[in-house]
């Protein structure tokens, strides 16, 4: 009969009496014996249960360094599986208090299902990522994230999927100030089966094309419809959030009604931009 290590019952018995520092110890040097002995999947997992028992004592950043650890032994070990699914655990755990950190593990588990061709594992992460880097508003990454998402996608032929994504790279290209990127996003997207004509290809063709006329009623009118409202929250907000340049003065018909070339009525709101030349109140 195996006899176990003297470390790993230091360190159970540790953990069933709450002593969480003493447990961590425990399993690190559970982890260093089996190390000396290259039993790296063995060491892995119990470098995993220190990063669990300083999870439990609110010490994430250090919890997140330890299965960071164990994740690069399950690789040496042969086990990239498990690998992931340790990276995928430590950005659940930093992202409430580090987005940008759960970005690169999220992004790090990704590259490893990826390695393994596991895309549908893979993309599920990098979508993950994708939202992250929206909520902290860095738009180019996110949009290069997106691309990548969308092309896995593509490969699996899950196109459905494949036409959300083009709504959300449509968004934040917009958030970017970048139009040009956001019509190449949908000329590019007549490609997948089933886009063109779809509720989704009418949809951002009449937000660019609103976008494009300055038109801040139509924009409107399809960032508050259900296919963008209902989308996942960070994407939902994009929507929510977007304003067209030039704060939404109508193009040339309103101002030729006006009979000043010089100023244009908002869509939203013709009546307060009125108030404002006239120097009233709103």
């Amino acid at each position: 009969m195996k006899v176990q290590n003297p470390a790993i019952l230091q360190a159970v018995a540790f953990k069933n009496a709450k002593q969480l520092e003493q447990a961590k110890e425990a399993y690190l040097q559970e982890a260093e014996a089996h190390t000396n002995n290259r039993s790296l999947f063995h060491a892995a997992k119990a470098f995993e249960q220190a990063g669990m028992m300083l999870k439990d004592m609110q010490r994430l950043p250090e919890a997140v360094q330890y299965i960071e650890k164990a994740s690069m032994m399950y690789v040496e070990n042969g086990t990239p599986d498990t690998a992931a699914m340790a990276l995928d655990r430590a950005g659940k755990l930093i992202e409430p208090l580090d987005l940008a950190k759960a970005v690169h593990l999220y992004q790090q588990a990704a590259g490893v299902f990826e390695n393994e061709e596991r895309l549908r594992q893979a993309v599920e992460l990098i979508g993950k990522a994708s939202r992250l880097l929206v909520r902290q508003q860095k738009f180019d990454e996110a949009a290069a994230s997106l691309q990548k998402e969308k092309n896995m996608y593509k490969e699996i032929e899950n196109y459905p999927t494949c036409f959300k994504k083009t709504i959300a790279q449509v968004l934040v290209h917009l958030h970017r100030g970048d139009y040009v990127a956001a019509e190449k996003c949908v000329r590019e997207s007549y490609s997948i089966p089933g886009f063109s004509g779809s509720e989704d290809c009418v949809a951002m063709e009449q937000l660019l094309q609103g976008y494009d006329e300055q038109d801040e009623e139509q924009v409107s009118r399809v960032c508050s419809s259900p296919l963008l409202k209902y989308m996942d929250n960070d994407y939902a907000k994009l929507a929510i959030s977007l304003k067209v340049p030039g704060g939404g003065k109508k193009k040339p018909t309103a101002a030729a009604a006006s009979g000043d070339s010089g100023v244009s009525a908002a869509a939203a709101a013709p009546e307060e931009e009125e108030d404002e030349y006239a120097g009233g109140l709103c």
